[in-house]
C-alpha cells in the first residue's frame, strides 16, 4: 500500500515514525508522469534504504513563461498505482501553495556545475531546481537521495549543493534507463509524434559514435562540434553537444581527464537531453 500525503506536517509525522524505529530513509524527487526510469530509481533506493519517499511535484520555479509548465503531464492517480505495484511506501505530493506559500521570498543561486550547457538556454532552471530540492530535502531529511544520470548536469548541481550546504546525506546517481533503440526514458517522450519518435534515438547514437572517436584520440571539442552538425543535418534544432569534465562540467583541457558527452536538441516542439560517459 502506497500512502499519499500532501502536507509537510503529515510527511514529517510519517518520517518521524521511521526515524524512531531506526530506519534508513531515502527520497526520490520527481515531477510525476512516472515511467520505468523513475521506477528504476525507486527500486535502487529500496535496495539501500529501509523506507523510500517519492516526491511528486511539478515545480513552477524551474519553468520559464514560454516553457511547457501548463501542459507538463500530471498523472497522480496513475503514478500512485505504479508506486503501489513496486511497493513504495510513501508518496509526497504537495501543492504549489504548500511549497511556495504567500510571501515566499527565498531562493538559491548556484554556480559551478550549473554554469553553461542548460543555463545557456534556460538561465532560470537550476536556481529553481536547487531551491525546490533543498526544500524537499529539509522536509524529508533523508539519508540518501536518488537522481537519474539522464539529467547529469542536474545531478552534479545537486551534489555540489549538498556538499556546499553541509547537508548530512548522500546523493546517488543512477544510470540512465533506455528504450531498446537507445532513447533515454523521459516524461517528455510522450510529446513525440510517430515520425519524431523514430528520429529521436539518433541523439544517443551520435553520442556513442562521438565517444568512440574521442577514445580513438580525436579532439573532444572538435568531435562534439561535428556531432552537433550531424544532428542538425538530421533535422534536430541543436542547443548543444559538448564534451566536458565528467566531475566538474568544466571544458576539457588536457588528455586523461574523465569526459562526459552531453547533448540537448529539439525535434518538433519537444526538447530532449541525453549524455554518456567516455
Amino acid at each position: 500500500m502506497t500512502r499519499v500525503v500532501t502536507t509537510v506536517e503529515d510527511l514529517r509525522a510519517v518520517v518521524a515514525e521511521w526515524r524512531g524505529a531506526g530506519e534508513l530513509v531515502a527520497v526520490v524527487p520527481t515531477m510525476g508522469a512516472l515511467h520505468a526510469g523513475h521506477l528504476h530509481l525507486v527500486q535502487a533506493a529500496k535496495e539501500r534504504a529501509d523506507r523510500v519517499v517519492v516526491t511528486i511535484f511539478v515545480n513552477p520555479a524551474q519553468f520559464a513563461p514560454h516553457e511547457d509548465f501548463d501542459r507538463y503531464p500530471r498523472t497522480l492517480e496513475t503514478d500512485v498505482a505504479a508506486l503501489r505495484d513496486i511497493g513504495a511506501e510513501l508518496a509526497y505530493a504537495p501543492t504549489a501553495a504548500d511549497m511556495y506559500p504567500s510571501g515566499h521570498a527565498t531562493s538559491l543561486a548556484v554556480t559551478g556545475p550549473a554554469e553553461g550547457l542548460e543555463t545557456d538556454f534556460r538561465p532560470h532552471f537550476f536556481g529553481g531546481v536547487a531551491t525546490v530540492v533543498a526544500k524537499l530535502f529539509l522536509r524529508v531529511l533523508p539519508d540518501l537521495a536518488f537522481f537519474g544520470e539522464k539529467d547529469y548536469q542536474q545531478l552534479l548541481v545537486v551534489k555540489r549543493m549538498v556538499a556546499d550546504l553541509d547537508m548530512p546525506m548522500e546523493v546517488v546517481g543512477v544510470p540512465t534507463v533506455r528504450e531498446e533503440d537507445g532513447l533515454a526514458l523521459s516524461s517528455r517522450n510522450a510529446y513525440l509524434s510517430e515520425e519524431e519518435r523514430m528520429l529521436a534515438p539518433l541523439i544517443y547514437a551520435e553520442l556513442q559514435a562521438a565517444a568512440e572517436r574521442i577514445v580513438a584520440g580525436d579532439n573532444p571539442e572538435e568531435v562534439a562540434a561535428a556531432s552537433a552538425a550531424a544532428l542538425t543535418r538530421a533535422g534536430f534544432a541543436v542547443d548543444y553537444v559538448a564534451a566536458r569534465n565528467a566531475e566538474t562540467l568544466a571544458p576539457v583541457r588536457k588528455a586523461g581527464e574523465p569526459v562526459r558527452l552531453l547533448a540537448a536538441a529539439r525535434i518538433g516542439n519537444t526538447r530532449l537531453i541525453d549524455n554518456i560517459g567516455v
